[in-house]
């Protein structure tokens, strides 16, 4: 038998700190961005990484959450609240 100590594997302590996405805010987004965002997501899929590479000062993780609220069902009736109150 090999007496070498093993290698154990990392084990983490799952502090996650998500956020429900219930309670995301509305991210605002110019008509332009909007547009890029569909046309590159078109082109190149859920690659949040490339999409904002193409808009300055917009971070992955806040077009895909902005991808997620304008498209996700889930969020649907809180996006019509949103528009009849901005209106």
């Amino acid at each position: 038998m090999d007496k070498r100590p093993r290698k154990q594997a990392k084990t983490r302590s799952s502090k996650s700190e998500e956020v429900s996405s219930i309670e995301w805010d509305f991210i605002k987004m110019t008509e332009q961005e909007e547009d890029l965002i569909c046309r590159m997501y078109r082109l190149v899929g859920d690659r949040w990484d490339l999409i904002a590479g193409r808009l300055p000062g917009r971070k992955p993780e806040e077009i895909e959450r902005f991808w997620i609220m304008r498209h996700g069902e889930v969020f649907a009736e809180k996006r019509n609240k949103h528009r009849t109150k901005n209106s």
